[in-house]
């Protein structure tokens, strides 16, 4: 088995759970993508078109600063990238991240949570921020409570 790396953006919790999750059952290491400057409620009020959040994902060049930029990428073949879906894509900060390291051989594989719509064109936003030997794939949508059974068979598919 490759060496594996869970990465992934939380706004409210959510992903951070599957994510953790996601990291036992496929023993892989783990690392938080985290904005420089913290996401308030109001940020992510998505009704609101003054909004962080609405503002961020109505200019597709948005790349949100990074806390940190130390996720050892070099040292993993396979990173699970985990992320809330906004406006049926992945949130820009996704792509500050790739932008911020080297992916060229790597294979990513995507899931993501959502309160009801499904990948839409995330890989596709993605891929332009990547190296273009770095195979980006739409993993799965992991909503609700997942079962540790569930999370194995999936790992196993994909690793």
């Amino acid at each position: 088995m490759s060496k594996t790396l869970v990465a992934y953006f939380s706004a409210s919790g959510t992903t951070a759970r599957i994510a953790k999750e996601l990291a036992q059952a496929a023993g892989a290491d783990i690392y938080e993508i985290r904005p420089a400057v913290p996401y308030t409620k109001a940020d992510l009020n998505w009704m609101d078109k003054k909004s962080r959040s609405s503002v961020e994902m109505n200019d597709k060049s948005s790349r949100p600063a990074l806390a940190d930029k130390d996720a050892n990428i070099t040292a993993y073949d396979t990173i699970l990238l985990g992320f809330p879906i906004w406006w049926y894509v992945a949130p820009t900060i996704i792509n500050s991240f790739l932008e911020s390291y080297d992916f060229s051989g790597k294979k990513i594989v995507l899931f993501a949570t959502s309160g009801g719509s499904g990948f839409g064109k995330a890989a596709a936003g993605l891929k332009p921020s990547v190296a273009a030997d770095t195979v980006i794939t739409e993993g799965k949508l992991l909503n609700g409570h997942q079962s540790a059974a569930s999370l194995d068979a999936w790992v196993r598919t994909i690793l």
